[in-house]
C-alpha cells in the first residue's frame, strides 16, 4: 500500500469543538468597541443625542396601536425570560447531563445583568448637550439585557443542530423586547443596542468553554440535517439584519435632507422613531446571524 492509499484509509482527524477561541475573544472585543462607539455617538455627541432623543419622543406618534399590550409584555418580560431559560437549562442539566454548560449559561445571564446595572448606575452618565432630555442615564436597557441574555443562555446549551433556530427565535424575542421598551417610552434605541452588546459580549466569552464542555454533544451534522438547522434560519437573520440597518441609514439620510425638527418629537413624521426601530431590528438580528455562523464553524462536523 502506497502513501496515498494509507492517507485515504486513515480516519479523518476531527477538530475539537471551540478549536479557535481567539475568534470568540475577537468577537467579544468587537462588542466592547461597538458598545463604546454606540455610547459615544448617540449619548456623548449633540447630533447623536438629538437623534436618539427624537426617536424616544416620537414613540407615541410612531406607534399608538397596542401600546397597552406591549406594556403588559414588558411587565411580564423578566418573569417570562427567567422561566423559559430556567426550563431549558433544567432539561439540559437533568436530562442531557450538560451540567457545566448549564452553569456557564447561568453565569452569562448573571454577568450580563450585573454589567448592565453597574454601567447604568455607577459608570456612565448622560451629559448636557443642549438637547431637551431626561438627565439620568438609561443605557443599557435592563429589560432588553435580561431578554437577550436569557435567549443567549438557551442558544449556548442546546445542541448544535438546534442553534440556528434558537438564534433566530431568540434574536426575534430580544428585538421584540427592545422594541417594546422604545414603543412604551421606557428606553431609547441606544439603550437597546447597548443591551444587545452586553449580552453578546458575555456569550462570546463563554462560547469556547461551552463548546469544550462536552465533545460528545457538540457535533454538527451540517445545515439541512434537521428542520431546526435549516439554512433558512441564518439567512432570515442576515436578511432582517441587512434590511434593518439599511432602513435605519436610509431614514436618517432622509431626515438630514429634509431637515430635522428643532425640538425632539415635534416633527410631522416620526422618522427618527422608525429609524430607531430599524436599528434595533438590524443590530439584534445581526448578532444572531454572527453567533450562528461562529458557533456552527467552531463545532465539530460529523
Amino acid at each position: 500500500m502506497n502513501n496515498r492509499q494509507k492517507q485515504q484509509t486513515r480516519p479523518a482527524l476531527r477538530r475539537r469543538p471551540g478549536h479557535s477561541p481567539y475568534l470568540f475573544w475577537l468577537g467579544a472585543g468587537l462588542c466592547a468597541a461597538a458598545f463604546a462607539f454606540n455610547y459615544y455617538a448617540l449619548v456623548r455627541t449633540t447630533t447623536g443625542q438629538f437623534a436618539d432623543e427624537s426617536a424616544w419622543a416620537e414613540a407615541e406618534a410612531g406607534w399608538s396601536f397596542g401600546r397597552g399590550v406591549f406594556l403588559d409584555f414588558l411587565d411580564l418580560l423578566p418573569d417570562v425570560s427567567a422561566v423559559v431559560a430556567a426550563v431549558v437549562l433544567v432539561i439540559v442539566a437533568l436530562v442531557r447531563r450538560r451540567w457545566k454548560a448549564a452553569g456557564i449559561a447561568v453565569g452569562v445571564v448573571l454577568a450580563s445583568a450585573a454589567t448592565t446595572w453597574i454601567l447604568k448606575n455607577l459608570v456612565l452618565d448622560r451629559p448636557d448637550r443642549g438637547v431637551p432630555t431626561l438627565e439620568h442615564n438609561s443605557l443599557p436597557s435592563g429589560h432588553t439585557t435580561i431578554a437577550a441574555a436569557a435567549a443567549l443562555a438557551v442558544f449556548l446549551v442546546v445542541s448544535p443542530r438546534w442553534r440556528p433556530f434558537a438564534a433566530a427565535a431568540g434574536g426575534a424575542y430580544a428585538v421584540l423586547a427592545g422594541a417594546a421598551t422604545l414603543i412604551n417610552g421606557w428606553h431609547r434605541p441606544s439603550d437597546v443596542v447597548a443591551a444587545f452588546l452586553v449580552a453578546g459580549f458575555w456569550a462570546l466569552l463563554a462560547g469556547p468553554a461551552v463548546l469544550r464542555s462536552g465533545d460528545t454533544w457538540n457535533d454538527f451534522r451540517g445545515y439541512g440535517s434537521h428542520w431546526s438547522s435549516s439554512p433558512v434560519w441564518p439567512r432570515l437573520c442576515w436578511l432582517l439584519a441587512l434590511l434593518g440597518l439599511a432602513l435605519a441609514a436610509g431614514l436618517y439620510w432622509i431626515v438630514q435632507q429634509v431637515g430635522a425638527a428643532p425640538v425632539p418629537g415635534s416633527g410631522r413624521l416620526p422618522l427618527f422613531f422608525w429609524a430607531g426601530m430599524a436599528l434595533i431590528l438590524g443590530c439584534g438580528m445581526l448578532m444572531s446571524a454572527l453567533l450562528t455562523w461562529l458557533f456552527s464553524s467552531q463545532t465539530r462536523r460529523r
